[in-house]
Parts: structure tokens; C-alpha cells; sequence
């Protein structure tokens, strides 16, 4: 056990380039580290790094999300054991299915039970522009501006209360309103306006290193099941290879059917699978 607490430790600059060269092994699970890594250099502290006979060999990110990158049954004994111990409160534990299930069957008796367990969720990726493969983009798709933070904001609050169970607040919406501008500054928010409200939007909530994970893909409850969630889908994914993009990601559940063949119309496969535990 002491051996395994000497082998944990929070990362520093000097760690910067091992941890996105072990990011970089596996961009489609990792590319949401590796954008909070390159986001900000102080970000770099709330990643624990696993030592091991060949120096930098797993991390786990720690914030409200956890997610463990490369990380064999060592690494993750050794994580389970660090965080165990922690008194930091954790919104989800998110990665690859079987880590997560490995990791959360020793942090379970400490921080469980959880509120919700989502066991499978198909991780898609393509690297395929949806106008090469012949899908028509909706032209009133655009990035979404400055201003339009008041629009965005009820439509953000209807997709996480709907995928999360409760709302992203309570009380103030400030702090909410600031990430969601952040995204927007970023030029990570794309939407679709009809008589002055949001009806569609898609955020790119992890980029780094040529790859991009989709989240926040939403469009109106009244506008679901009549044919528009793709082109205007295939708008966003056509301008993210426009402007270089290598591949992009996602993850979604496995009983959200609807999205799963929208997706894989826009020319996604399956390439593993997440899993992500709610807490």
C-alpha cells in the first residue's frame, strides 16, 4: 500500500507533454483530458499521474468529472486508493466501461451509492465530412455569438435537466450563464434560431491535438422525429473538417435509439464503449 501511495501524485508543467503523449494514444476515449489540459496550464494539478517502472503511465482527471486515462489495474488501484481518502465532491466518474466499472467497484463503498448508473454507452467517432457522403447540411446553421447567451440558456438548461435528471442551478444561473459564454467565445456552440428562440444546438466541449467531442446536441421537443436533426447536425461536423478537424467523438446512451441511427446516418461508427456513473 505505501507503495502505491508513492506512485500517485498530482501532476506539474514539467508533466505537460507525457500526459497529452498518453492522451494522444487514444484520442477518441482521452480527448476530453487533453482539452482540459491544453485549455489551461494550471489545469495540469488536477490531474494525478500513476508512476510506474516506465515513468508516466496512466492519469486520472479530478475535478467535478473523473475519468482515468490509459490506466491498467494498477493505476487504478492506486487512483481508487488516493481518491478514496479525498474529501473533494465529485459530480461523475465517465471513460471507457470497463475502467470505470474496475474503478468504480473500489470507490463505491466510499462514495457511492450512486444516483445513476448510464453502464453503456456507444462511443461513436468519424472522420468522414457528412457532405462527402452525400447528407445535405441545413445552411441556417451558424456559430453561435456573444449575444446570444440569453437564447442558448433554455435550451442548455432542457437538454442537461433532461439527460441529468435536475437542473444545472439552483438559485442564480450566473455561474451556468459564464460556461455557456465561455463555449460561445470559444466558437464551440453552434444553433439554430427560429422566431427568435433556439431550436438546435451542438457545443464542442473537448478539442485538442486535431480531434473534437460533441456534447449538448439538442433540438426542440416539437421538431424531433421530422427528418431535421441531421443536416443540421452535418452543417456543424462539415465546418469543424473545413477548419481542419481530424476526427470528431461522442458518446450516447444505448437506449436513446433515435440519436444512435442520426449519428450513424452523419457516417459515425462504434469504436468502444463509456459507461458513466452519476453521483
Amino acid at each position: 500500500m505505501l507503495r502505491l501511495r508513492r506512485a500517485v501524485r498530482p501532476l506539474t508543467q514539467t508533466d505537460r507533454d507525457a500526459a497529452l503523449a498518453l492522451c494522444a494514444e487514444d484520442l477518441t476515449s482521452s480527448v476530453f483530458v487533453a482539452a482540459r489540459i491544453l485549455e489551461n496550464p494550471r489545469s495540469i494539478t488536477q490531474v494525478l499521474g500513476f508512476e510506474g517502472d516506465r515513468g508516466l503511465e496512466a492519469l486520472c482527471w479530478t475535478c467535478a468529472n473523473v475519468m482515468p486515462v490509459a490506466a491498467d489495474s494498477a493505476a487504478l488501484a492506486a487512483f481508487a486508493h488516493r481518491l478514496g481518502r479525498g474529501r473533494q465532491r465529485h459530480a461523475s466518474l465517465l471513460g471507457p466501461r470497463p475502467t470505470v466499472v474496475q474503478l468504480w467497484s473500489q470507490l463505491e463503498w466510499t462514495w457511492g451509492p450512486a444516483r445513476t448508473i448510464r453502464g453503456h454507452q456507444p462511443l461513436l467517432e468519424t472522420r468522414t465530412p457528412p457532405s462527402a457522403l452525400g447528407v445535405a447540411a441545413d445552411d441556417r446553421v451558424r456559430r453561435a455569438r456573444p449575444g446570444d447567451v440569453d437564447r442558448v440558456l433554455p435550451a442548455a438548461v432542457h437538454m442537461f435537466t433532461h439527460e441529468i435528471g435536475y437542473r444545472p442551478f439552483t438559485g442564480s444561473s450566473r455561474s451556468y450563464r459564464d460556461s455557456l459564454r465561455s463555449l460561445i467565445d470559444r466558437g464551440h456552440t453552434w444553433i439554430v434560431v427560429e422566431d427568435g428562440a433556439v431550436v438546435f444546438k451542438a457545443d464542442v466541449g473537448s478539442a485538442a491535438l486535431g480531434w473534437v467531442q460533441l456534447q449538448g446536441v439538442w433540438i426542440a421537443p416539437w421538431l424531433r422525429g421530422q427528418g431535421y436533426a441531421v443536416p443540421m447536425l452535418a452543417a456543424v461536423l462539415d465546418q469543424l473538417f473545413a477548419e481542419g478537424v481530424v476526427a470528431a467523438t461522442l458518446y450516447v446512451n444505448d437506449f436513446n435509439t433515435p440519436a444512435l441511427a442520426a449519428y450513424r446516418h452523419l457516417g459515425f461508427t462504434e469504436v468502444g464503449e463509456f459507461a458513466t456513473v452519476l453521483l
